[in-house]
C-alpha cells in the first residue's frame, strides 16, 4: 500500500472513478435498451438527442443525418421551439466540417469561430454561444452523419465529455442505421401503393386534356421536379405537340419530330438524362428565351404503346436537389409504360367525339330539314332546321315509329320510304306538298338507304329541303340582315328581284395583320377565329338593324338604310362601329388573358346614294348594294392604316349625323381614281382616359395645328403638333403631320396648294 501511495495513487478517488465508470456504463445501456424497442425514425432521433443533451447539460441538441442524393445534411429534431426540419450542404459550417472530417470538435465561442455558419440562428432566433460536435459512425466505420449538443449551462465542454457523447451516439449509430432502413423501405412501399393508385385513376380517364393534365401533375411531384411536359406524336404533320406544361400558362407547343431533346429521344426511342441542359449541344435554348423559364437538367423517356410504337415522349425538367437518378429513369419508364395504354384510348376517344361533334354540327347547321331511322324504322335523329319544318318539339318525334307520324295526306312518304327499302335505291319528289298543321308547305323530298362498311343495310334518311316562297326569302334575307328585318320584307311583299337608288350609309371593316394570324394558327385555327370574330361583330351590326352585305374574306361589307331606312341611319353606322371597337377590345383582352394573339381590325363608313337590289336567279340571288359611295368606304378602311386610326368616316356621314360623336377631322384626301378632295374625320368616341391621355387637349392643338398648316405657317405647325406628341406619343396623325409640316417646311408645295393630300394606294 505504501508503494502504491509513493506512485501517486490517491486511494480516495478509486470510488468515485469507479462510480463515473459504472454511470457511464448503465447510461450506454439505458440507451440501448430505449433504442431497441424504436423502429421509428423519428423517435430514435428525438430519444437520442434528449438523452445527450440532459447527459451532457446543454441548453439544445440536434442531431444531422446525411441525405446521399442531395449531399445535404438534415436535422428533423431540435429541443426548444424549433421543429422545422433544418437542411445544409454537407460541406458547409461545424456540423460539415466534423461530417467532412469524421473528427470531433470543442467550440467555446462559435461567432469566432470561422466554420461557424450563423444562417441557422439567423433562422431561429436562438444564440450559439458553445458547441460540442462528434460524428455519428455505422459498424463499418462510416460517418452517417453528426450530433451536437449546444451552450453548456455550467462551465465549459471538455474532452471527456467529448469522449462520452461520441460513445453514446455510436451506441445509438446502430439503431440509427436500422430505422433508416425500415424508414426507406416503407417509402418504397408507400410510393409503390401510390404508383398503382395513380396509375390505376389515371387508366380510368378517356379524357384526354384532364388525362395530360394529371399525367404531367404527377410526373412532376413523382420525380420532386420544376416542370413536365409530355409530347405525343401528330401523324399527319409529323410534329411533337403538346397542350400541356407544369408552370406554365396553357398553351400548346408544336416542334418537328426530330428536333431538339424531345426529338432524338421520340427519333431513336432511347432515354436522355442531362444533368446540365447548356452544356449539351442537343439542347435549344430558345423556349428557355421565350417563356423565361432556366432549364438545368433533362430527363426525357419514349412513350411506347403496346405494339412497340413509340407514339410520344415525356420530357421532366429540373430534378430538386440535383441532378436525374437511374431510380428516375427507371420510376418515369414504368411510368410512362403504365399511361401509355391510357393516352392510346384517350387519343382514340378525342377522335371519335371531336368527328361525333363534327357530324352532329355539320347536321344542326344544314338548311335542310333530316331524319334518320334505323332498321326497325323508328326515327333515331331528326336535325333542328327538320323540327322547325315541322313545327314540333324532339321528343314528340324522336324514337317513334315513322308510320305513326307521317299519315293523312303525308302518309306519301312511306310509300316512297318503302320504295327504297324494297329497292335499295335513292327516292325524290320534287315541290311535293307536305301538310303542318294547318299550313301546307312545298318541298323536295329524298330518302335513301343507309349502309354499313359491308353495304348491309342499316337504316334510312329523309332530307327535306323547304322551298315555300316565304321561308325561302326568309332564309335568304337573314343571310345577311337582322330576322326581323327579314320579317318585315316578307309581310311587305317586296319584290325579290330588282333594283333601287337609295341613300345609305356603307360600312367596311377589316382585320389588320391577318396574313400573319393565318401563318401562325393554322387552317382550322384560322376558321374558328374567323368564326368567333364574324358573329361578335355582325351583333354589334344587327343591333343596329344594318345589313351584312356579305364577308370579303377576313373583310366585312354592311349597311345602314337598307333595306329599311331610318332617319339616323348615319348615327346607326357609327353606334355600330364604336360598339364593334369596343366589343372586339374586351374579347382582345380574354384572348390575351389565355395567351392568344389580340385581333385589330379598321372600319371606314361612307354615306351616299347607292344601288340596292337583289341580284342572281331563282334558284340563286343575293341582297347587294354598288357604286361609288361603297367604294369610298372601302378606301377610308385602307386609310385607316395610314393614320393608326380605328374609324374613319367621310364628310359626307359627318353631316348625316344627328347625334355628337368625339371626332376630328385629319385629312383633306383625294383617294385614288377620283379628282375631288374629300374631308376625313376620325372618330374617337371609344376612346378612355386610359386609352388616349388628355385627349380633349390634344383634339385642341391638333385642329389648331391642322389650320396653320393649310395656312402654310410650318413653325407654328410644327410647334403645335409637337406639343401633340408630347402629350400622347401615340398620337400617329400628329406624327405624321408633324412629319409632313417638316418635309413642306423645306421644299414648299406650289403656289395652288390647299392641303390635299393625294391618296396612291387603294
Amino acid at each position: 500500500m505504501t508503494k502504491k501511495s509513493t506512485a501517486g495513487v490517491n486511494p480516495s478517488n478509486v470510488p468515485a472513478t469507479q462510480k463515473r465508470r459504472l454511470r457511464e456504463t448503465e447510461l450506454l445501456l439505458e440507451i440501448s435498451r430505449k433504442m431497441s424497442a424504436i423502429d421509428s425514425l423519428d423517435t430514435v432521433l428525438n430519444v437520442l438527442v434528449e438523452m445527450t443533451t440532459a447527459e451532457l447539460g446543454a441548453e439544445r441538441g440536434s442531431l444531422f443525418l446525411n441525405d446521399p442524393d442531395t449531399n445535404e445534411l438534415y436535422s428533423r429534431v431540435a429541443q426548444g421551439n424549433f421543429h422545422h426540419e433544418i437542411r445544409i450542404l454537407n460541406t458547409s459550417g461545424v456540423a460539415g466540417y466534423v461530417f467532412t472530417t469524421g473528427e470531433g470538435v470543442i467550440i467555446h465561442d462559435a461567432y469566432a469561430d470561422p466554420r461557424f455558419n450563423r444562417s441557422v440562428d439567423e433562422q431561429t432566433g436562438f444564440v450559439t454561444h458553445s458547441i460540442l460536435c462528434v460524428p455519428i459512425k455505422n459498424a463499418k466505420g462510416e460517418t452517417m452523419g453528426v450530433a451536437q449538443t449546444l451552450n453548456k449551462k455550467n462551465g465549459r465542454f471538455n474532452r471527456s465529455e467529448m469522449a462520452l457523447f461520441e460513445a453514446m451516439v455510436s451506441q445509438g449509430s446502430l439503431a440509427l442505421q436500422s430505422a433508416q432502413f425500415i424508414e426507406r423501405l416503407e417509402n418504397i412501399r408507400k410510393q409503390e401503393l401510390e404508383f398503382i393508385n395513380i396509375v390505376s385513376e389515371m387508366t380510368s380517364d378517356i379524357k384526354l386534356g384532364s388525362l395530360l393534365q394529371k399525367v404531367m401533375s404527377e410526373a412532376t411531384r413523382m420525380l420532386n421536379a420544376e416542370r413536365s411536359t409530355l409530347f405525343l406524336h401528330d401523324e399527319k404533320t409529323n410534329e411533337l405537340w403538346s397542350e400541356v406544361g407544369q408552370g406554365l400558362e396553357s398553351m400548346q407547343i408544336r416542334l418537328p419530330s426530330h428536333v431538339g431533346i424531345a426529338g432524338a429521344v421520340f427519333a431513336s426511342g432511347k432515354t436522355i438524362n442531362i444533368p446540365y441542359a447548356y452544356a449539351d449541344l442537343r439542347f435549344n435554348p430558345a423556349f428557355d428565351k421565350k417563356t423565361g423559364f432556366f432549364t438545368r437538367s433533362i430527363l426525357c423517356v419514349p412513350v411506347v404503346n403496346k405494339h412497340g410504337r413509340t407514339i410520344g415522349v415525356t420530357q421532366v425538367l429540373n430534378k430538386r436537389g440535383g441532378p436525374f437518378t437511374n431510380e428516375d429513369e427507371a420510376r418515369l419508364r414504368a411510368f410512362t409504360a403504365q399511361v401509355s395504354i391510357a393516352l392510346e384510348n384517350a387519343k382514340l376517344f378525342a377522335d371519335v367525339q371531336a368527328m361525333k361533334n363534327y357530324n352532329d354540327a355539320m347536321l344542326e347547321s344544314m338548311s335542310n330539314g333530316l331524319i334518320t331511322l334505323d332498321e326497325a324504322g323508328k326515327i333515331a335523329t331528326c336535325n333542328a332546321a327538320c323540327l322547325r319544318i315541322l313545327k314540333i318539339a324532339a321528343n314528340d318525334i324522336l324514337h317513334r315509329p315513322a308510320t305513326e307520324y307521317f299519315t293523312g295526306a303525308n302518309d306519301w312518304i312511306m310509300g316512297k320510304l318503302q320504295l327504297v327499302i324494297d329497292t335499295g335505291e335513292q327516292q325524290s319528289m320534287m315541290d311535293a306538298p307536305l301538310q303542318v298543321g294547318e299550313e301546307r308547305l312545298s318541298v323536295n323530298f329524298t330518302v335513301q338507304p343507309l349502309l354499313n362498311i359491308d353495304q348491309k343495310r342499316i337504316g334510312s334518311m329523309m332530307v327535306i329541303e323547304d322551298i315555300s316562297s316565304e321561308k325561302r326569302l326568309k332564309s335568304t334575307m337573314s343571310r345577311y340582315m337582322d330576322p326581323g328585318i327579314a320579317d318585315r320584307l316578307v309581310a311587305s311583299g317586296a319584290e325579290l328581284l330588282g333594283g333601287q337608288n337609295v341613300e345609305s350609309t356603307v360600312l367596311f371593316s377589316d382585320i389588320r395583320g391577318f396574313t400573319t394570324l393565318t401563318e401562325q394558327l393554322g387552317a382550322q385555327g384560322t376558321v374558328a377565329l374567323l368564326n368567333e370574330y364574324f358573329t361578335l361583330m355582325v351583333d354589334c351590326i344587327q343591333r343596329e338593324e344594318g345589313m351584312l352585305d356579305k364577308f370579303i374574306g377576313d373583310a366585312i361589307m354592311a349597311a345602314f338604310g337598307i333595306p329599311v331606312t331610318h332617319e339616323d341611319d348615319a348615327d346607326r353606322a357609327v353606334r355600330a362601329s364604336i360598339a364593334m371597337i369596343n366589343t372586339l377590345n374586351k374579347w382582345n383582352r380574354q384572348r390575351v388573358s389565355e395567351g392568344k394573339l389580340p385581333v385589330n381590325i379598321g372600319i371606314g363608313l361612307n354615306t351616299d346614294t347607292v344601288v340596292s337590289g337583289n341580284i342572281g336567279s331563282n334558284k340563286r340571288m343575293d341582297f347587294t348594294i354598288i357604286g361609288d359611295g361603297v367604294n369610298l368606304a372601302s378606301r377610308l378602311e385602307s386609310a385607316c392604316k395610314q393614320y393608326g386610326a380605328k374609324i374613319l368616316v367621310s364628310e359626307f356621314t359627318i353631316r348625316k349625323l344627328q347625334g355628337t360623336y368625339r371626332n376630328r377631322e385629319v385629312d383633306l384626301v383625294v383617294v385614288k381614281g377620283k379628282t375631288q378632295p374629300v374631308s376625313v374625320y376620325e372618330i374617337l368616341a371609344y376612346h378612355t382616359e386610359e386609352t388616349f391621355p388628355h385627349i380633349a387637349e390634344v383634339l385642341g392643338l391638333f385642329k389648331d395645328g391642322i389650320a396653320e398648316y393649310r395656312n402654310r405657317r410650318w413653325d407654328s405647325a410644327i410647334k403645335l403638333f409637337n406639343e401633340c406628341v408630347s402629350i400622347n406619343p401615340n398620337d400617329k396623325p400628329s406624327h405624321l403631320f408633324l412629319e409632313r409640316a417638316q418635309i413642306l417646311k423645306q421644299t414648299p408645295p406650289p403656289d395652288d396648294w390647299t392641303g390635299v393630300w393625294v391618296m396612291e394606294s387603294k
